[in-house]
């Protein structure tokens, strides 16, 4: 069987967590130890997280920018933050927090099955599985590369589940390949669904194509060079894409990256992110004229995003009027610090822990 060829770069504008061991840099992060199959999975949102007690934190840390004083001090079996810093200082901090779009989770119904149309038909690699029995799900991880420097997807299959409701607020996913026709061949071959046949796109000379997954998840194809980022966006519907750009800007460190208004077929789109479009995963935000709100379904869950501070983190979302879904702190059971928080849509977005994430991957 061909496989579908996605040459990653020998470079990133991120670097890997081999160069990170020594000091603190930009880097990915998994969301559960690799060799720990009863860990909680506190991404997955259809099962319980286990009650068990804290661990220890091994080491205390004072983290101060420009003129603000912010504590994280460990004491017995519970993480405390104090801070003191102003909205222009924190808004200055978040721009150079190191930030990275880690992965996206959502919930697939047959996952054997997913995993084998996301390898064989789109070229990706199954980087580790987890099964917890005991709360009833299973988790898989994949992508074209390390989840330490790379963009990856974690599946989530919840036993005797086989469908979910996408709704009608998710958009799709990209992905970059170098010859989109030949994908979209293969793709056939195999039996998936093409949406949109190979083209250029509307008013540009970009060759995609749509495609659907076995449950009805849109990925575009997106022909492009060799790229540190295959997995290259997620595409989110929103009410108000003026009032959402200011939220991602100010609460994330994001950068508009581009704006553009297609009033032909009524709808504007605005590209967000870390990095630029052909090096990194981009959050592409997609307003439909005169359409305020969507239905979410119950099939995607949200993006985690690495960040040195989860407590500062919390409280420039907190300044920026966004909704804290849990205030940051130590997952029951693990050292492993995060927060989580809703956008102006109510899409759902976790932070986690830069350190904390590399003892997870035992990197540190």
């Amino acid at each position: 069987m061909e496989m579908v060829r996605i040459i990653p770069m020998a470079s990133s504008i991120r670097p890997s967590f081999s160069s990170f061991r020594s000091c603190v840099s930009r880097f990915g992060v998994s969301l559960s130890s690799c060799n720990s199959s009863r860990r909680p999975s506190f991404l997955h949102l259809g099962s319980a997280v286990q009650q068990s007690q804290l661990f220890s934190l091994k080491a205390s840390k004072l983290f101060r920018v420009e003129g603000s004083n912010m504590a994280v001090r460990a004491g017995g079996n519970m993480a405390q933050a104090s801070t003191s810093i102003t909205q222009e200082e924190a808004l200055e901090w978040v721009k150079k927090d190191n930030r990275r779009m880690l992965h996206v989770v959502y919930r697939v119904g047959d996952l054997e099955r997913t995993i084998k149309f996301y390898t064989e038909c789109l070229g990706m690699k199954l980087l580790r599985k987890r099964d917890i029995p005991e709360e009833r799900y299973t988790n898989a991880f994949l992508g074209y590369g390390p989840e330490d420097s790379h963009f990856v997807i974690e599946l989530t299959y919840n036993y005797g589940v086989d469908k979910y409701d996408i709704g009608t607020g998710f958009g799709h996913f990209g992905i970059a390949v170098e010859d989109v026709a030949k994908t979209v061949d293969l793709i056939k071959a195999k039996g998936g669904k093409v949406t949109r046949e190979p083209g250029p796109v509307k008013g540009g000379s970009t060759v995609i194509a749509f495609i659907e997954d076995p449950d009805g998840y849109k990925f575009e194809l997106l022909e492009r060079g060799p790229t540190p980022e295959p997995l290259c966006q997620v595409m989110l519907r929103v009410g108000d894409l003026d009032r959402s750009i200011n939220f991602y800007e100010k609460a994330f460190g994001m950068e508009l990256l581009r704006k553009r208004d297609n009033p032909e077929y009524k709808y504007t789109i605005a590209m967000m992110g870390y990095g630029p479009e052909d090096k990194s995963v981009v959050l592409e935000l997609t307003y439909n004229y005169g359409v305020t709100q969507y239905d979410k379904g119950n099939a995607y869950a949200q993006i985690a995003i690495g960040t040195d501070d989860v407590y500062k983190t919390a409280e420039v979302i907190k300044m920026s009027e966004g909704k804290l879904t849990r205030e940051p702190g130590p997952l029951p059971g693990i050292n492993t610090k995060i927060t989580a928080c809703l956008d102006p849509d109510g899409w759902k977005t976790v932070f986690v822990d830069n350190i904390d994430f590399l003892k997870e991957l035992e990197l540190l």
